[in-house]
């Protein structure tokens, strides 16, 4: 028996939709990491045909495995332009966000072997001090024009270190540094945020919004004005169920005992399909409306959980995740994120795709 991976594309385009309408700027989509873990190759059509033009990935492997799905869109790779890629770049129509001088200098030899102008976009450097142009490179640019020879700059992007927390004022005092650095760019539009810098206020959405983990249903911060539509139900069938006594221990290494006799179900789910480790004696799951206790280690293929006041049989199901108790609140559990949840599930599951 199989656990079950259900994901509702529907919902992620709604999700979509919301955020467009509540930002009233070009809606983009980030399907990195294969949709957050959810699927590029059937999340990508679904928001293509919401009406989503520009999709972000992390790779320009990523990037061309989704041009197959969505042949008409414009794609981006985050992560920049590796040397000797350019020609890959321009096979398949990436275009690439750049956040080095030497990455701008192999862009300006692909148009000049071309003898046209090519699209990119720039990444500034603001305070994440990861990918991105520095101030001392942006001087550079300014001194000498020729830098940016056959690159047509279309969008200025940069990426916000704490909007998750909306008290924080570095937010606010790197929005202004962004709009400092763009206005070196007269014409080229503006992008500083992802899903949590969304709901930090109209200022942030500037030309171009780039959500990613809130179309997945996560809710990104405590600004958000409503959760995201719920995308995501984990639900593992009971393989067998013990009856054990009072004292008896369960899992490796025998960290649980049972403080009273006690119906121990175990489902097929494990570390390996991203239910944490760190999750044991911790997690949460349901079994119909009844929440039921993760005791025990997580192993690699197997988890188990006392149902002894439920009328669980093999066979049953367990839910994981669903609107109840989502991502967020597994990531909680297990002293992580929900991103991370999502990112993990495992490629064990049958997944069945709703709502396309």
């Amino acid at each position: 028996m199989t656990a079950l991976l259900d994901i509702d594309l529907g919902a992620i385009a709604e999700n979509w939709r919301l955020l467009g309408a509540f930002a009233k700027s070009e809606t983009a989509a980030v399907v990195k990491a294969d949709a957050y873990g959810l699927g590029a190759a059937r999340v990508g059509p679904v928001l293509a045909r919401a009406g989503c033009g520009t999709f972000f990935t992390a790779h320009l492997a990523e990037a061309v495995a989704l041009r197959e799905v969505v042949p008409d869109a414009r794609i981006l790779a985050l992560n920049g332009l590796a040397p000797h890629a350019a020609a890959d770049f321009l096979a398949h129509d990436i275009t690439p966000v750049l956040g080095s001088l030497k990455e701008l200098a192999l862009w300006r030899a692909a148009a000049r072997g071309l003898e046209r102008v090519l699209p990119a976009f720039l990444h500034l450097e603001t305070g994440m001090n990861r990918l991105a142009l520095t101030a001392r490179e942006l001087e550079t640019l300014r001194e000498d024009a020729t830098l940016l020879e056959g690159i047509a700059v279309d969008t200025v992007i940069t990426h916000l270190l704490a909007a998750d927390t909306p008290e924080d004022e570095r937010s606010q005092r790197q929005l202004q540094d962004f709009l400092a650095k763009a206005a070196q760019f007269p014409g080229a539009r503006r992008s500083i945020a992802a899903s949590p810098g969304i709901f930090l206020g109209p200022q942030f959405h500037l030309d171009l919004i780039r959500p990613g983990a809130a179309l997945y249903g996560l809710n990104t911060s405590p600004a958000q004005p409503r959760k995201m539509q719920p995308v995501v139900k984990l639900s593992a069938p009971i393989l067998q169920i013990h009856d054990i006594p009072e004292g008896v221990s369960v899992g490796y290494s025998g960290v649980w005992r049972a403080g009273r006799p006690s119906r121990i179900a175990t489902v097929g789910v494990g570390y390996a399909d991203g239910l944490h480790r760190t999750l044991s004696n911790r997690a949460t799951a349901y079994f119909d409306d009844t929440p039921v206790p993760l005791v025990g280690r997580v192993s690699m293929d197997l988890a188990t959980f006392d149902v002894t006041d439920v009328p669980a049989n093999p066979g049953d199901m367990l839910v994981l995740l669903d609107a109840r108790h989502g991502a967020d609140e597994l990531g909680q559990e297990a002293e992580t994120i929900g991103y991370e949840i999502l990112t993990s599930l495992g490629r064990r599951y049958q997944r069945r795709y709703l709502g396309a």
